[in-house]
């Protein structure tokens, strides 16, 4: 186990400069400016006024993106305020791999609870390498500090949720409320970790008489700890943290920027996204054999409440250890649905219940493997149950061998996985590189093949800011060699196939440079006539 994790922490050491930076990056540290910013003035007044670097930071007041959670970004903010350096990209690097580091610790979450609940710490770690092994997640946890961020948090949250429903105390009620305010703090969706607390907490009290009051006292102490770390760890609360608060939930609820998507083909604003968005893009960025186990450990439960009906089922620990698991991962889901709370980029905004997703499918193969290995069959079991058992693991282990082949083959683009689609059927119905972390390889192309020592490039105006921040992750002197200019004026035209997801015609230029992941083309470099 600790030979596991220390490689996951050296392999993001070496892997964390790889990446671009996306496209949300330079909005989430202009939103942790704001807020750091507003802390300095609250609480060294004099200090801040005389800071030359906070003169141009809007004030949180005004500021559009104000309701955004900065917990993550905000220690490093000032850190970097304190102590710029030299070169602008080095301090995008340490938060790529700060941010892999705390998916190490929600991977960790992730082992505890499945070793927990299974009873077996190879189990544990098992539904840990499945988290790691999922490209999309594993490339986002270096720059994505909004979902993966959120996903590791929300994982430590129901870690401590489940350590404080099995022996409630007051040093893990303070602890679950510490990692619910963190997880709040990060983005709104947060709050399902108190509704999960009290709901099984009142199926705790119910069903263990024993443990009623300890268990009372634990939750009165939590709910007050959580409230107060909630309004500490996000300074747009501190001047009105229930209204504010109300706002921010509303505001997550009902995005109301105009926003296409493209998807089945056709470009859709984001309020009028069909059912099936995100359900659909689970499916299709999701290795083939993780949903299959997932779908044989959500049969399981369910077959298991059938057996003996809902109220003797409650009775075990475990069932409602299972219970927590399919809430999880169903109930945001379904609120998406149902709600119609408008979503974008793919299913990012619901990677939280991911875990969960996982460690079904870790109880999925630990009845496959026990089907395939166990004992043998009684009278009533079908004859070929344990060949057509034997046969599934060995599906299971190829299909996942070739997606941990893919992790390696496709890096550093692993973000743009689908897991069985083709690359033309990628190209004619999905969004690919909406990160545009590939315009840094396309800047390091040109570079490297024109040696002119001034090189214009352009870009499609609604995604030229993939351009202009990728270049803050280059040296210094090649950073000098390129002007960003009207596509007219260019030598080369970059695009990410974001909104414009066909060829160009042959007057844009010619592509001299193409990246492709998966078969489907995420980036072209074109040679202007």
């Amino acid at each position: 186990m600790g030979v596991f994790f220390g490689l996951l922490v050296l392999l993001g050491v070496a892997l964390h400069r790889d990446y671009g930076m996306g496209w949300d990056e330079p909005a989430d540290r202009l939103n942790a400016f704001v807020s750091a910013k507003y802390v300095a003035l609250k609480l060294a007044p004099r200090f801040a006024q005389n800071q030359p670097r906070l003169a141009d930071i809007p004030d949180l007041r005004q500021h559009r993106d104000a309701d955004h959670g900065v917990l993550f970004m905000l220690p490093l903010v000032v850190l970097e305020a304190l102590w710029p350096g030299p070169d602008p990209a080095e301090w995008a690097y340490r938060r790529h791999l700060l941010g892999f580091l705390l998916f190490v610790a929600g991977t960790w979450a992730v082992f505890r609870l499945g070793a927990g609940r299974l009873g077996n710490w190879r189990w544990g770690l098992v539904g840990a390498g499945l988290l790691v092994l999922s490209p999309r997640i594993f490339a986002e946890a270096f720059y994505n500090y909004k979902d993966v961020v959120f996903l590791s948090l929300f994982a430590l949250a129901m870690l401590t949720l489940r350590q404080l429903l099995r022996r409630p105390t007051a040093g893990r009620a303070l602890l679950h409320a510490v990692a619910s305010a963190a997880a709040i703090d990060v983005r709104t969706m947060g709050v399902l970790v108190p509704l999960l607390t009290l709901g099984f907490g009142a199926l705790e009290l119910g069903y263990r008489p024993a443990r009623r009051r300890g268990l009372a006292g634990a939750l009165g102490l939590y709910l007050p700890v959580l409230a107060a770390g909630v309004v500490l760890g996000w300074p747009y609360l501190w001047e009105n943290p229930v209204g504010n608060f109300l706002a921010a939930l509303h505001s997550f609820s009902q995005y109301a920027k105009p926003l296409e998507v493209f998807y089945w083909g056709d470009f859709v604003a984001i309020q009028a996204l069909p059912w099936h968005y995100a359900p659909v893009w689970l499916l299709i960025t999701t290795p083939v054999p993780y949903t299959l186990l997932f779908g044989l450990g959500a049969a399981g439960v369910v077959g298991g409440v059938r057996a003996i009906g809902v109220r003797r089922w409650l009775r075990r620990a475990g069932a409602r250890h299972d219970l927590l698991l399919l809430a999880w991962f169903f109930g945001p889901l379904l609120g998406i649905i149902l709600l119609r709370s408008p979503i974008y980029d793919g299913w990012r905004h619901l990677y939280f219940i991911y875990p969960a997703f996982v460690l079904l499918a870790v109880r999925g193969l630990r009845a496959l493997w026990r089907a395939a290995v166990g004992g043998q069959p009684g009278p009533k079991q079908l004859v070929w149950l344990r060949p057509a058992a034997r046969v599934g693991l060995v599906l299971v282990a190829v299909g996942t061998a070739r997606t941990a082949w893919r992790l390696v083959a496709e890096h550093p683009y692993q973000y743009t996985y689908f897991s069985f689609l083709p690359g033309p059927a990628i190209e004619r119905n999905f969004e690919r590189d909406y990160w545009g972390l590939s315009t840094r390889q396309g800047l390091e192309w040109v570079l490297a093949h024109d040696p002119r020592p001034v090189l214009p490039i352009a870009m499609d105006e609604r995604t030229a800011l993939t351009l202009l921040i990728n270049l803050k992750m280059l040296p210094p002197a090649d950073r000098a060699r390129l002007r960003l200019v009207p596509p007219a004026e260019a030598a080369y035209y970059f695009t990410i196939y974001r909104w414009h997801p066909g060829p160009y015609p042959a007057s844009m230029g010619r592509p001299v440079y193409t990246i492709r992941a998966g078969g489907a083309a995420i980036l072209s470099v074109l040679r202007r006539p």
